[in-house]
């Protein structure tokens, strides 16, 4: 389902067509590679690399026979050549093409990851600043606790997603590297001059050390960078699931005209793009196992890991360009109420002060213990009026918390009226919001 709506983009370069096209490069750079190192003569080279080509029903008829893809492969690219083809996969094994190409193959769709997340991060810093002093309450356990901004939400996803942009930065440096170093690593057949200077060609850096095949630690740090991003995109997800809930109401997503939400109950609008990213996302960080367990292979090789792969590079990296392009839509046109959320941040009568009272009266030499039990008494008494249906705010805008306290005679003297009311100010759980976003933005 995730490939039929997959960008053409990513697709393309887990297609067949790719797979062996990447192939076809690895093989010609080291026909010039062999060429530079006086192996194959001028003419010989410019034919190969000039007529070098493959027919993938070709492959299929011919691994029917062989039941080896790369033979089947390298019969047809002959098939394509003169004498000349004796040069082709000269001194090579199966996985010095195969793991090569793959690099590439990573390494590139790597770059399209990458330039998603520059695109999601692009569209969650747009909507902090359009909401950077947008209030809300925060929340910690599901129950209120303090003011914060919608913005500054919204800042730490930038955050936390700029960091996955690191790890996969790094983990395309991982990746991208090749091996020419032949069947058991040992270079026997080929110089460390060919594998270098392959590797030159396909701007790749040469594996320091290899056996049979390309280190499996380096994909499992691949499908690991991708598996944190997803977690972090599904946390976003999740919490925009939650701003839409009936009872919240303070953001949801886009509801297009024409658009419908059940087959039974028509007034629904359901946040069905954030539940597909979240089932999205468990799919991405499930492929990290098979990854992890593909670095222990026998010896200098088996092939236990090339059928996992088969699945998790094509299926991980598409899955993860179509959630983070549908992620990135979802934030971009995300539909915020600062209204609803003006009205959830007074839901409590005004308990989202409570700290700040409390701190103001051990300046005034009361004790931690004492501040504690005047302030807890006074929002448990809020708790209990809220439950007997009690307005939160009154007719002159004083909360419950605010009438309780000014009513309380032991705060009474240690803090005056106006001392109480001052607790009482958004603008002091603002204030900082700026510096956080110079921390974050730069």
């Amino acid at each position: 389902m995730v490939e039929r709506y997959a960008r053409k983009e990513m697709k393309e370069k887990w297609s067949i067509q790719a797979k062996y096209d990447a192939w076809l490069e690895v093989e010609k750079a080291a026909i010039k590679a062999w060429n530079k190192l006086g192996l194959i003569n001028d003419s010989d080279c410019e034919k190969i690399i000039k007529n070098a080509k493959f027919n993938v029903d070709r492959i299929d008829e011919i691994e029917k026979t062989t039941k080896h893809d790369v033979i089947a492969f390298l019969t047809s690219v002959s098939e394509s050549l003169g004498d000349e083809s004796r040069f082709v996969h000269f001194a090579m094994t199966s996985s010095d093409t195969i793991d090569t190409a793959v690099a590439l193959q990573i390494r590139d769709s790597l770059n399209l990851i990458i330039s998603d997340v520059k695109n999601l991060m692009n569209a969650i810093k747009k909507r902090a600043f359009e909401h950077k002093n947008t209030l809300m309450v925060g929340r910690s356990h599901g129950i209120h606790g303090e003011p914060i901004t919608f913005g500054l939400v919204l800042a730490i996803w930038y955050d936390e997603i700029s960091r996955s942009l690191e790890l996969l930065e790094h983990a395309k440096k991982i990746i991208s590297v090749g091996k020419i170093s032949g069947a058991m690593g040992n270079f026997a057949h080929a110089p460390l001059d060919l594998e270098e200077l392959v590797c030159e060609f396909l701007e790749l850096k040469p594996a320091p050390a290899s056996n049979q095949v390309i280190q499996r630690d380096r994909y499992a740090q691949v499908m690991s960078a991708l598996a944190i991003l997803a977690s972090s995109c599904e946390k976003i997800a999740v919490t925009i699931r939650h701003y839409q809930r009936t009872e919240v109401y303070e953001a949801e997503e886009y509801f297009s005209p024409g658009q419908k939400g059940s087959s039974a109950m028509p007034h629904k609008r359901n946040p069905v793009l954030s539940e597909n990213v979240t089932g999205l996302c468990r799919m991405i960080r499930s492929y990290v196992m098979p990854a992890m367990e593909n670095v222990a292979l026998w010896h200098e090789r088996d092939i236990s890991h090339s059928s996992v792969e088969r699945f998790i590079l094509p299926d991980g990296f598409i899955t993860a360009d179509f959630m983070l392009n549908r992620l990135t839509n979802l934030i971009d046109k995300l539909v915020v109420y600062p209204e609803n959320m003006l009205r959830n941040l007074n839901l409590t009568g005004g308990l989202v002060f409570s700290q700040r009272v409390l701190l103001e009266l051990p300046k005034k030499g009361v004790s931690r213990e004492d501040a504690y039990k005047i302030v807890q008494r006074n929002a448990m008494k809020v708790w209990g009026d809220l439950q007997e249906g009690k307005k939160a705010i009154d007719e002159n805008g004083h909360s419950l918390f605010l009438q309780n306290l000014l009513n309380d005679e032991d705060l009474n003297k240690a803090l005056s009226k106006d001392e109480i009311k001052e607790c009482f100010d958004y603008a002091y759980y603002t204030k900082n919001v700026d510096k956080i976003f110079t921390r974050v933005f730069k």
